[in-house]
């Protein structure tokens, strides 16, 4: 019988050896924030180097299996922009409205826009810094396949300010995340596409974390999770603008 316990005793400790090693850190926020800064702005340079665009400008990753994806070009390797702010924008070539039916984007327009948004959170595993978390903020391309009408991350309805109950919600950097708004006004729109055309995405806009929500309160949007410390990834297509009524 003491032998029994004994060796019951000794399985149940090599178990329990087993399953911490095993066990994956969860995330620490950096104390200074320019840590995380860096981080974003290398996991972003890394998820540039890990994604192409496909034939309908979806953002793909490489496969280590398939090749027939060798010849594709990396998102890093396509003509790119960085803004003041750390946003990156890609405007896919081949894919953007001719001169006669483009619209410019204004700050205060309502988009309609088809697009893919997550975000991504950054940080240090084991000396390897890359996006550790995903989470699908908005996804008209593989939902219902109709454009999302009036984001508020591009702009929030007064409405919306004049009902808030807080001093955070009533402030628009609650809402708007500042790196897509810059980004998105360096694309034109199409000239109000109809809901149903097949879609080609214009391009890419990656935000850091510092032109998104940073450490700063925030509206959760399609996630029970926070945003805190979270880039932002949009693959979209503008197919249309409009000018926004008086007051809103």
């Amino acid at each position: 019988m003491k032998k029994i316990f004994l060796y019951i005793l000794a399985g149940s400790l090599g178990f329990s050896a087993c399953k911490k090693d095993d066990e994956v850190e969860t995330y620490k926020e950096p104390e200074d924030i320019a840590v995380q800064n860096s981080y974003d702005d290398q996991a972003i340079k890394k998820f540039m180097n890990d994604n192409y665009l496909d034939a309908q400008g979806n953002i793909k990753a490489f496969s280590t299996t398939d090749t027939s994806d060798d010849n594709e070009k990396k998102l890093s390797d396509l003509p790119y922009e960085t803004l003041s702010s750390g946003t990156i924008y890609i405007m896919r070539v081949g894919a953007q409205p001719s001169a006669t039916e483009e619209k410019t984007i204004g700050d205060k327009d309502i988009l309609t826009v088809m697009m893919r948004a997550n975000a991504l959170l950054a940080a240090n595993t084991d000396g390897n810094v890359s996006f550790v978390s995903t989470l699908a903020i908005t996804n008209t391309i593989n939902g219902n396949g109709l454009p999302l009408v009036d984001p508020m991350y591009y702009y929030v309805k007064q409405s919306v300010l004049d009902a808030a109950t807080t001093d955070a919600t009533k402030q628009r950097s609650y809402y708007e995340i500042e790196g897509f708004q810059e980004a998105i006004r360096k694309f034109k729109a199409f000239n109000n596409l109809p809901s149903g055309n097949p879609y080609n995405l214009q391009g890419v806009i990656l935000v850091p974390s510092r032109a998104a929500f940073a450490r700063d309160p925030h509206f959760p949007y399609n996630t029970s999770y926070s945003l805190r410390n979270y880039s932002f990834v949009f693959n979209f297509q503008v197919y249309g603008r409009a000018d926004r009524p008086a007051g809103q």
